[in-house]
């Protein structure tokens, strides 16, 4: 198929054949740049990066398992620079175009693979999320989205960034292809039994702006009747922006020591806000890394106590929809600080999330609302994505 919308990295289009008679046979799905395909170099979203490095003998452990389940393989995506990025834009290779808001970013990092299912060029694709790099695009580009319990899935083959915040996810337009690539990447089948209580986030959505809080709300009644007993909770008592701040002064640490040894050797390329987020994870104070690293504890307990078994928390993905693309960093910093307060929580507590498109503002844009659940609940989250399409039709 052709890439009219700029989704999938310059070159050749790589295309492999995915087993016959397995269970996503008939489907196309396209990955990431940071998952290694075995004979071709993984890009990682900036042009010096796989200088001097070998090309993968073996694919990812995630893009075997869907090729081995039937599915097949039809390109690699544009990704922001070593999935450094929030927003969808690249200076190396462009920003794709999201179809579902045109002239708008699609959210990054995995900003080629959700602009590609968005837009029908395939049916799934794989993508990470370290700080919100599933979920955003999931937001903005209006898809099924799933940021998989921490440390559940095999990462082998994909490129890290903040190992401890590090996941791999996916995408699709609909729920039931959803539920079907989540069974075979989460290795067990989706259950048809529901939660029986929702807890709704209020501080999250006083957090959102006010019109996506009220595109929300509809999905959220919904939600509500479907689970059948709901309540209203404050899910950061510390503060979304203390959240955020705590996985600000971690995620770029690990990151930098990621890279390190690349930037020592390579003196490498970047964007400004990518070079600025390695350059602040190497002067992050010792004391604000452990001051961190106690509040990641607290943020653990908490959505420990809030998730018991059973038991969702809804909550708007993104405070609000797409922002236009090309603005200045100015303008666009603070926008990621915002995002970062209602993704924070993601990369501390390593609780699974799952993004439920259907909403738009009142300009028409996608905006998800996000569902969350206790660690190994995944299957459990893509249930209920899948009961709610359906009780919609």
């Amino acid at each position: 198929m052709t890439d009219d919308i700029g989704a999938f990295v310059p070159g050749p289009r790589v295309r492999i054949e995915g087993r016959p008679g397995g269970p996503l046979a008939g489907l196309t799905f396209a990955a990431k740049d940071l998952f290694d395909v075995a004979g071709v170099l993984t890009g990682g979203g900036n042009h010096d990066w796989p200088r001097g490095r070998p090309i993968p003998a073996r694919n990812a452990w995630a893009v075997q398992t869907l090729l081995d389940a039937g599915a097949t393989l039809i390109g690699k995506t544009i990704t922001d620079e070593v999935s450094l990025g929030i927003l969808g834009e690249n200076a190396f290779d462009g920003t794709p175009v999201n179809v579902r808001a045109p002239g708008r970013v699609p959210g990054g990092s995995s900003s080629g693979s959700a602009a590609a299912v968005a837009a029908g060029i395939c049916d799934t694709a794989l993508g990470t999320d370290t700080g919100g790099s599933v979920r955003v695009p999931s937001s903005f580009c209006g898809l099924y989205g799933i940021r998989p319990t921490h440390g559940r899935l095999d990462v082998s083959g994909m490129l890290p960034q903040a190992p401890t915040s590090d996941t791999t996810g996916w995408f699709a337009r609909d729920a039931q292809t959803f539920a079907k690539v989540s069974s075979v990447l989460l290795g067990e089948a989706i259950p048809t039994v529901l939660p029986t209580k929702l807890i709704v986030a209020v501080d999250a959505f006083g957090f959102a702006d006010a019109n996506v809080a009220d595109a929300l709300q509809p999905m959220v009644e919904r939600l509500g009747t479907l689970i059948g007993n709901s309540r209203e909770e404050i899910m950061a008592p510390q503060g979304l922006s203390v959240w955020a701040r705590a996985q600000r002064s971690l995620q770029p640490v690990e990151a930098y020591a990621t890279f390190k040894d690349w930037l020592d050797h390579g003196n490498p390329r970047f964007a400004f806000s990518v070079a600025k987020a390695l350059v602040m994870g190497s002067m992050t104070p010792q004391a604000d890394q452990t001051w961190a690293a106690l509040m990641r504890q607290e943020v653990r307990g908490r959505m420990k106590y809030l998730l018991p078994a059973g038991t969702i928390l809804c909550m708007p993905t993104t405070p609000f929809p797409a922002p236009l693309a090309g603005q200045p960093l100015s303008v666009l910093d603070p926008l990621r600080d915002r995002i970062t307060c209602l993704c924070a929580h993601g990369g501390l507590a390593g609780f699974p999330q799952v993004n439920l498109p259907g909403a738009v503002t009142v300009d028409g844009l996608p905006v998800g609302l996000s569902i969350l659940g206790p660690r190994g609940s995944d299957a459990t989250l893509v249930a209920v994505a899948r009961a709610l399409e359906a009780a919609n039709k």
